[in-house]
């Protein structure tokens, strides 16, 4: 019952966390719109989401190196470092930017909106939930 309920909630809480980290990457590109030779960046969420809920999480970081036993090993966060490309401009700049703001402002309302529907959705399936608890 208990892998069922984490199943059903588990989808929503990847794609917000990952909603979260590409409101962050697309916040720092419209900060960095005035600074020279900046690159513009962003990520596929459809295969970060995919990664995620494959199993098949990509390590950002290093390892920890443990040299004792009593060491924790520690497990780095789920990261998006491998899924960050470039954005092709869609127009050069002379100070090799390549920010283009109005498009980064509507990727950012884009991004906010998908995560304000995620929140959405997981807080009906919990009230789902408690009325099927309740009875």
């Amino acid at each position: 019952m208990l892998n069922r309920l984490d199943d059903m909630l588990n989808f929503h809480a990847q794609a917000l966390r990952l909603r979260d980290q590409r409101q962050q990457v697309l916040a720092s590109n419209i900060a960095n719109a005035d600074t020279p030779n900046y690159k513009a960046r962003d990520f596929d969420f459809k295969s970060a989401l995919s990664s995620a809920l494959g199993g098949q999480p990509t390590q950002g970081g290093a390892a920890l190196a443990t040299t004792a036993a009593g060491h924790l090993t520690g497990a780095p966060e789920l990261s998006t470092q491998s899924f960050l490309q470039y954005r092709n401009p869609s127009q050069g700049n002379v100070d090799g930017n390549t920010v283009d703001v109005d498009a980064e402002r509507a990727a950012f309302a884009e991004n906010a909106v998908q995560y304000e529907f995620n929140l959405t959705r997981v807080s009906s399936q919990i009230k789902s939930m408690l009325a099927v608890i309740q009875g």
